[in-house]
């Protein structure tokens, strides 16, 4: 397979075949030394010979080899465009596998998991589409023009569908019959896979038979039928790639590096776990970069693993690298000694190989019903790479659907769900209200929590939310609470006014007389002070929030026994409809709020909590913090987020713990905790 495939894989790269059967033999021996999966098959593969193609051709286009032939047309200097873009190949790939390299040293493997399966999946089907386009030339035996940049693929479609007329029928009926033959034979080979100890080599049957009969009946000079032509034997002196293409192709061999890696991680994970051994991803990033830098030297371009092959080699019983050590030797023979008897063989017959083996990719299209009924934003992601990939070309579409993909997931934590909490009877669970109807809420105590981590995209969400489920509107509270001490304020003056005119009333009538036994004015004026005072309060004082004062105490002395306190929950929560009736018009006195799906705070996210205390507290309202992990808790403290306003006793590991230490304070205060015993145990 390597044969016919390195050979056909050339032409996508629009590079001479025999620079594929070179890219078959250098970098499968590097990756026998440093890789770590012991299945895959290393070398040319349609997706990233296509991608190197696609920078050849812009780089080296035929448009400026244009010479005068010798009856005064014009035509294309094959020889100096080959060179040229051999060299273009060589720099991109040096320069993929330095980018490869570097991220393995610094050991950022994980780069592969930002591309996820469907963003692959859609791409690679992308992908197989421009394959499918730049074979159809060789099929019908026409040249159109070379189109480059966004919707090039259309472009070349189009243009294309246009010539038509022009079709070569000795090329298309050669097509066709490698064709069918080939389809035929793959049939036979998946539906006999169990019975024959190996699959019939059909591919280099088809290209043994088909260079056979163009060399004797000289179809090539005949018919005008396009041959591969000369093949050197031998290998080639090594040579240093061009750094003056470095800046060019910079962007082109970053997107080959990503996209050569990701395809190659895959498939060796997926083996690796078949059978029981492990992949480093890092040592893989290395191996993969110097199989394409050091080869890149001896005119080879990217390479990564190929499914067909590595399928094919595990099924004839390969289990270590050593098989493709074995395949390279032969590729080596045939480079140095038999090459060039495929000079006759026809591009077609390499097209029809390159066809025949895109059909697992366009198989790929099945997963849009599939997703469709899983997943309809892993089906957009999908759609969009695939769609990208198609009209935008290879490296700006993958560059568009990583950065779609990222979106999704910044779209979906900054559109969390968002649930009040109620508690299962008999338990220490709190579930969703809305979704589960056993939970149960306790009166007076409102449980909220987001779905996701609270950071500076939805921290505006949160709060929106927090105040909707809740039910406590700040901003109408906080206006009548302005209300209610502009009018405590009022009646103070009344009451000032009041007292002053009566102390002048009083001057008037009993002065001189305090000596004849009756009430001093001033006493009495100072008794109806006090009097007004404590009926009205002194607003500039405040009321004192007990809640904050002695919560440290409290939790000192509810750590003293173990939680027995849901029964007493059950009991609140339970109550007749006609008491929760009356408890759901009630205002809560305290929120909790579960972060247990938090991983971290940024700056946005710890002011959205001090908000949430000011603003509750101002109203009355003690604010909770459950279930808040170690590290979100570090991060809280290296923000000094806790204060006297806020003290760390506000914090509790788990929700059940904040609510019994909220039913135990709210016990105490009404001078009622000896009936009852609510109290936690579980300790920061």
């Amino acid at each position: 397979m390597h044969l016919p495939q390195g050979m056909a894989y050339a032409l996508l790269a629009s590079l001479r075949p025999v620079f594929g059967l070179y890219t078959s033999f250098y970098p499968v021996l590097i990756y026998f030394i440093f890789g770590t999966s012991r299945h895959i098959s290393i070398g040319t593969f349609a997706v990233l010979s296509i991608m190197v193609g696609s920078v050849t051709e812009r780089l080296a286009p035929d448009a400026d080899f244009i010479v005068n032939g010798t009856n005064g047309t014009l035509g294309v200097d094959l020889d100096s465009r080959d060179a040229l873009r051999v060299k273009v190949a060589c720099s991109v790939t040096v320069l993929t596998g330095i980018f490869q390299i570097l991220l393995g040293v610094i050991r950022f493997g994980f780069v592969v998991t930002y591309l996820s399966q469907p963003l692959v999946r859609g791409y690679t089907t992308g992908s197989a589409c421009h394959v499918c386009v730049s074979q159809l030339k060789y099929l019908f035996g026409v040249s159109p023009a070379r189109y480059s940049g966004p919707l090039s693929l259309i472009y070349t479609l189009v243009d294309i569908c246009g010539r038509l007329p022009q079709t070569q029928v000795p090329e298309l009926v050669v097509s066709l019959v490698s064709l069918t033959v080939l389809i035929v034979a793959k049939e036979i080979n998946n539906y006999y896979r169990k019975k024959l100890p190996v699959p019939i080599p059909i591919e280099l049957l088809v290209i043994i038979a088909a260079t056979i009969i163009t060399h004797f009946c000289e179809l090539s000079t005949k018919y005008h039928i396009d041959v591969v032509g000369e093949i050197p034997s031998g290998l080639q002196a090594p040579q240093v790639p061009e750094s003056t293409w470095f800046l060019p192709v910079i962007g082109d061999a970053f997107a080959i590096a990503i996209v050569s890696y990701a395809i190659s991680i895959s498939l060796g994970k997926t083996f690796a776990l078949k059978y029981g051994y492990k992949v480093d991803s890092n040592q893989e990033l290395v191996a993969l970069g110097l199989s394409n830098a050091v080869s890149s030297f001896f005119q080879c371009y990217s390479v990564t693993c190929s499914l067909s092959r590595s399928l094919v080699q595990e099924s004839t019983g390969g289990k270590t690298q050593v098989a493709g050590v074995i395949s390279s030797i032969i590729v080596l023979i045939t480079v140095l000694k038999i090459g060039s008897l495929f000079e006759d063989l026809p591009k077609a017959v390499l097209s029809t190989i390159v066809f025949v083996n895109l059909k697992g990719m366009f198989r790929q299209f099945m997963d849009v019903p599939l997703l469709w009924r899983t997943n309809r934003v892993d089906l957009l992601v999908w759609l969009v790479t695939f769609v990208c990939t198609i009209l935008l070309n290879l490296d700006l579409g993958l560059a568009v659907s990583i950065a779609f993909s990222m979106l999704t997931v910044i779209f979906r934590t900054q559109r969390p769900r968002y649930s009040v909490l109620g508690h299962v009877p008999g338990t220490g669970v709190y579930v969703d209200t809305a979704t589960y109807r056993g939970a149960r809420e306790i009166p007076g105590i409102k449980i909220f929590r987001s779905s996701t981590t609270v950071y500076y995209t939805n921290a505006e969400m949160y709060m929106e939310a927090l105040t909707e489920k809740s039910g406590i509107e700040i901003g109408k509270l906080l206006s009548a609470k302005k209300k209610r001490n502009e009018q405590m304020k009022r009646d103070l003056e009344k009451e000032k006014k009041k007292a002053k005119k009566e102390k002048q009333k009083q001057q008037t009538k009993w002065g001189g007389h305090q000596a004849n036994g009756g009430v001093p004015v001033t006493e009495l004026n100072e008794g109806s002070r006090k009097t007004a005072t404590e009926t009205s309060g002194n607003p500039a004082d405040g009321k004192v929030n007990w809640a904050y004062q002695h919560e440290t105490t409290m939790l000192d002395s509810d750590s003293d026994t173990g939680c027995h306190g849901d029964d007493i929950i059950s009991h609140i929560s339970g109550r007749s409809e006609e008491e929760k009736g009356r408890s759901s018009g009630a205002d809560p006195h305290s929120l909790v709020l579960d972060v247990s799906t938090s991983s971290f705070v940024d700056t946005v996210a710890i002011n959205t909590f001090k908000n949430i205390f000011r603003d509750f507290g101002e109203v009355n309202v003690d604010v909770y913090l459950a279930a808040c992990q170690a590290c979100v808790l570090e991060q809280l403290e290296t923000a000094a987020f806790f204060s006297e306003s806020i003290p760390k006793s506000r914090v509790f590991v788990t929700v059940h713990d904040a609510v019994l230490h909220i039913l135990k304070k709210k016990k105490e205060q009404q001078s009622d905790c000896s009936t009852v015993d609510v109290s936690c145990s579980t300790q920061m």
